[in-house]
């Protein structure tokens, strides 16, 4: 199926989200969407999609002019997409969210079950899915939900198929696992939309790729174009992809952590018996596979999960089983995992969300009030300094796009001094641009004396930022090693081997042990 779009273009109040666009996109092909963002990737997919109705312009599917005015429209076309937030049931399985809307009904309107679990498991037995019908979407890992998914929109006989933003919640192997499932689409003569700012991934997947600026199309650059071609036309401007920062001078020891033991919201253990030092400035970046107990690790010392055994403290003060709200209190700042549910109130405003730790400090508040006007003026500097892009700074914070919701969470969380920063994905999401002015500010916070852990699924960012790495396997600290390390040692790290060495010398002692690459033995 062919597809174009000419002279497509959407405002929103006085803000231009696409600006005359026009897009072809050939049947069979991996069309990739870059772009920054609030570059306008996401409002154009919707006005294909029939969520948004464009105010000019025309779409032609096999040379035929059509008018989508909801999802319903474009699915009848051949349209299907995969949101950047899932539109699944939870307590549903499997084959009841895949046919939700279209049920195969037996006699009396009864649900076929046994006709709607073959589907989903001839679709997924064709490309190569693995997905069991009958599993419950809530147990589900984030890479097998997306699978459900695309499951969706195959059954309903798509031809055109959205992802939008499909790697950001992905681990690096169910990124690559994503990448042959497209593939395999495409070989089938399907055309999928690719929308994405990763680009060593549009490298490695597109066809074609059109890159959005401001609402813009401003180039088509072939897929085989350098990193800073694609990224000077994202961004406009020269990108510097790589970190630069100054060696460390670590301080005194400003969070500990020891024997820390932590159960899952299931009852499993999944932090077992973690120890740890950071000293103020210097970054500890946290490595593994998702799943091993990093997540668990950050909400036990946030206090938004309970501690089983063992001990957290912030210089020296017993944060063990203190509130969230103490350990804010304690200079502790977060970037959550998870935006939505950890980091935003969807429903308050972008000012409002900005200052959701401090609002009952000055100058935002005096005595029992809020100062509105003092909230609106730190909105206003933070939207302008952290570029979030936004119709107004009243406008509820369920409104952004995934990427500029990130950018409010940072905004956020690096705008006041702290003692700690624990950053989760602290750039999940984002674009070339905006992880280079992520990255300075985390350094500049290290380099104002905090005391930084990052973790991150993201071994480039993990090996940029970090001063030392630890890495977690099955709820443990399995090896605490520099930033020098071969990414094959790391590697077998983060499959379970453990290192013989102890945790190493902070950087920039000489003598102290670590310096060099120790041998790796199986756990």
């Amino acid at each position: 199926m062919e597809l174009k779009l000419r002279g497509v273009t959407k405002r929103f109040g006085s803000l231009v989200a696409n600006d005359h666009i026009d897009l072809d996109v050939a049947a069979g092909e991996i069309h990739a969407l870059l772009g920054e963002n609030g570059a306008g990737k996401t409002t154009l997919m919707n006005v294909l999609y029939g969520l948004t109705q464009p105010d000019e312009g025309e779409i032609e599917v096999d040379g035929r002019r059509v008018r989508f005015r909801s999802p319903k429209d474009a699915i009848d076309a051949g349209i299907g997409m995969v949101h950047q937030h899932f539109m699944l049931v939870p307590v549903f399985t499997v084959a009841e969210n895949v046919v939700l809307g279209r049920e195969p009904t037996k006699p009396f309107g009864l649900l076929d079950r046994r006709r709607a679990r073959g589907e989903v498991q001839d679709l997924s037995n064709r490309y190569g899915l693995s997905i069991d019908p009958d599993a419950y979407v809530e147990h589900l890992p984030v890479g097998v939900q997306q699978r459900v998914e695309i499951v969706k929109a195959l059954i309903r006989q798509a031809n055109v198929l959205i992802l939008d933003e499909p790697t950001a919640v992905l681990t690096p192997n169910e990124t690559q696992e994503l990448f042959r499932i497209m593939r395999e689409l495409k070989a089938s003569g399907r055309s999928i939309l690719f929308i994405s700012h990763k680009l060593k991934e549009v490298q490695a997947v597109a066809d074609t790729v059109t890159v959005l600026r401001r609402g813009r199309v401003v180039g088509s650059p072939p897929p085989s174009a350098t990193d800073a071609e694609l990224a000077t036309l994202m961004v406009g401007r020269d990108v510097e992809l790589r970190v630069h920062k100054e060696p460390a001078e670590p301080g005194d020891v400003v969070l500990v952590v020891d024997g820390l033991v932590v159960r899952d919201e299931t009852g499993r253990i999944a932090v077992d018996g973690v120890s740890l030092e950071v000293r103020a400035g210097e970054i500890l970046g946290v490595a593994g596979v998702q799943g091993n107990g990093q997540t668990e690790l950050c909400k036990a010392l946030m206090g938004l999960l309970p501690v089983d055994r063992g001990m957290v403290a912030v210089g020296g003060r017993d944060l063990t089983r203190a509130s969230t709200r103490a350990v804010l209190g304690a200079g502790v700042s977060y970037i959550p995992e998870d935006r939505q549910e950890d980091g935003l109130v969807e429903s308050f405003s972008v000012a409002e969300n900005l200052v959701l730790d401090v609002y009952d400090r000055r100058p935002f508040s005096s005595g029992i009030s809020l100062r509105p006007d003092r909230v609106r003026d730190a909105a206003r500097t933070s939207m302008a300094e952290f570029d979030i892009r936004a119709g107004s700074i009243e406008v509820p914070a369920k409104t952004l796009s995934g990427g500029n919701q990130q950018k409010l969470i940072v905004a956020r969380e690096l705008s006041r001094e702290t003692r700690v920063l624990l950053a989760n994905q602290p750039t999940r999401g984002l674009d070339v641009g905006s992880i280079e002015f992520v990255h300075r500010r985390i350094v500049a916070n290290r380099d104002a004396g905090s005391a930084v852990v990052i973790v991150s699924s993201e071994l480039d960012e993990i090996y940029a930022l970090s001063d030392r790495i630890a890495v977690m396997y099955e709820g443990k600290i399995v090896g605490v090693v520099p930033p020098t390390t071969p990414a094959t040692e790391l590697g077998l790290l983060m499959a379970g081997a453990t290192s013989t060495r102890g945790e190493e010398g902070l950087p920039g002692e000489e003598g102290l042990p670590g310096e060099e690459v120790s041998e790796v033995q199986p756990a």
